[in-house]
């Protein structure tokens, strides 16, 4: 089927097969009208209101509410949800400390702020100050291990009239000692490595203990000579008892700074290993009298 327009017409329309082909008349279309022209309707019709239409005249909007760490409400506040659009809420700043900015008027914020200073905890030891002990520590191991150099180079070579080993060995025979022989090789290198190494203040506490030895056992051969306890020299114990205190003493002290220990903790501040070296001479010079001669040096 053809259609034909019309001069004024917006589209063509189909022809009418009713009426007869007398002319042409266009059908009618939606598209006819730019614009359509709507009836207004009615709220009943809208359904405005009504349950389950979820539509409302109003809608309802949360009001604010502080969280925990904001200010505190006041008392009587209303609840979380309020008919009004908006709600201003009271707040009371009572009983509150105001908030401080972290910079202020005296300190600008464009300024720089100083780092806090380092503060050190740990603890540092400071050497306590010595004065002369370490010189009268030098004095008083060169004099006692002289002393005892000497006597050991007597004993052990022969040299400035001394008895030598053979005349050492007889003396420790005649005085009840057994094995005399192994005791006069024994003694006379004690005595003399002893002197020196206090000389050197090198391994004082051994070499401490080792000289407190010897000279317990001279003042137990002395005091056996004469009856009862003798004290006052030529004939009494008195030289042999300066000897071996003195040797004590310089185990409990240390051979100080002066000295090839000088660098060593206990050269300076002596603890318990001094004291037991010092223990360690005086056992081994009373077992050699005990075991190996045996006769009482106080009661004859």
């Amino acid at each position: 089927m053809f259609t034909r327009s019309t001069v004024d017409g917006v589209t063509d329309k189909p022809r009418d097969k009713d009426r007869p082909d007398s002319g042409y008349e266009p059908a009618s279309s939606p598209y006819d009208q730019p614009t359509e022209q709507l009836q207004p309707r009615t709220e009943d019709e809208l359904d405005f209101g009504r349950s389950g239409s979820g539509s409302y005249p109003t809608e309802q909007i949360p009001s604010f509410r502080p969280s925990k760490y904001d200010e505190p409400i006041a008392p009587d506040s209303r609840s979380a949800y309020s008919d009004k659009p908006t709600e201003y809420l009271e707040t009371s700043t009572e009983g509150t400390t105001p908030y401080v900015p972290p910079t202020s008027a005296a300190t600008p914020a464009s300024e720089p702020v100083a780092p806090e200073p380092v503060v050190r905890t740990e603890t540092v030891e400071i050497p306590a100050r010595r004065g002369t002990t370490d010189l009268g520590l030098l004095l008083l191991r060169l004099v006692i291990g002289g002393v005892f150099l000497v006597h050991g180079l007597q004993k052990l070579t022969g040299i400035w009239n001394g008895p030598g080993l053979g005349g050492f060995r007889s003396l420790l025979e005649d005085t009840g000692y057994d094995q005399a022989n192994v005791l006069a090789i024994a003694g006379a290198v004690g005595e003399t490595a002893g002197g020196a190494l206090l000389i050197l203040g090198l391994a004082t506490p051994l070499a401490g203990a080792a000289v407190l030895a010897v000279i317990i056992n001279a003042w137990c051969f002395k005091q056996v000579m004469e009856p009862g306890l003798q004290f006052f020299a030529p004939s009494g114990v008195e030289y042999e008892t300066v000897l071996g205190v003195a040797a004590a003493a310089i185990i409990l002290t240390g051979p100080g700074k002066i000295a090839f220990d000088g660098r060593r903790g206990w050269a300076t501040r002596p603890r318990f290993g001094s004291f037991i070296a010092l223990i360690l001479g005086v056992a081994a010079g009373a077992c050699m009298w005990i075991f190996l001669n045996g006769a009482n040096p106080i009661v004859q």
